[in-house]
């Protein structure tokens, strides 16, 4: 049996999240950066983002964002055009962060409307099918020698400007995802390890009251 507060809690998640703002992660394959990325993922609340990888090595060291990933679903793909087509679908603006001669400020961009941030490789940054399949190329100004930021940084700057904006129209205040899935995904959530089991049993998930408790069975 979950706690009230537990269950409030991820219920209070769960109605923050926003389905239409993702990050797709271009060949990053650093564990500690896969990790933090997640977190601002998580933090911003984003639900699910996706990574491309032309390494086996990302399928084992996404276990080192294990806590974040709980909550966090991540997507992964062998190549950058069948994220392009799944988001295009989406009716997603894909967004390149990346410091090439033209980029827009990342602060002039509007990221209420649907939004894909792709952000690059450790060493190689964004590759050539990334760029060639985007809207638009976006940069985070600036100032010393340097010329980029740690990928996982620059993704949680970008992160908090969108979630800034949101903010700013009330988009955390209603909730953004189907009420349907909200409801699946509150009892997956509060309920695992039920959940797991109901599905290998093609049953569906009971109800829940304001505390979290079974109140009922219901077949969504």
């Amino acid at each position: 049996m979950i706690s009230p507060d537990r269950f409030r809690k991820i219920r209070h998640m769960l109605l923050h999240r926003q389905p239409d703002l993702t990050v797709v992660m271009d060949n990053v394959n650093k564990a500690h950066n896969l990790s933090a990325i997640i977190r601002s993922c998580d933090a911003v609340g984003i639900g699910a983002l996706h990574a491309v990888s032309y390494r086996k090595s990302i399928y084992t060291e996404q276990d080192a964002a294990a806590g974040a990933s709980k909550w966090t679903a991540l997507h992964l793909y062998h190549d950058i055009e069948t994220v392009y087509k799944k988001l295009s679908e989406q009716k997603m603006q894909i967004l390149v962060a990346s410091n090439k001669a033209g980029s827009t400020d990342f602060r002039s961009i509007d990221y209420t409307v649907p939004t894909a941030l792709v952000v690059g490789a450790e060493w190689d940054g964004i590759s050539e099918a990334a760029l060639h399949g985007a809207n638009q190329t976006m940069v985070i100004p600036m100032s010393g020698m340097v010329e980029s930021l740690n990928v996982s940084v620059a993704t949680a700057i970008i992160l908090f400007e969108a979630q800034r904006q949101r903010q700013g129209k009330g988009m955390y205040e209603t909730l953004q995802m189907d009420p349907e899935c909200f409801r699946k995904r509150l009892f997956e959530c509060a309920y695992p390890r039920l959940s797991r089991e109901l599905q290998q049993e093609g049953k569906g998930y009971p109800e829940l009251d304001e505390e979290g408790t079974i109140i009922g069975e219901k077949s969504w």
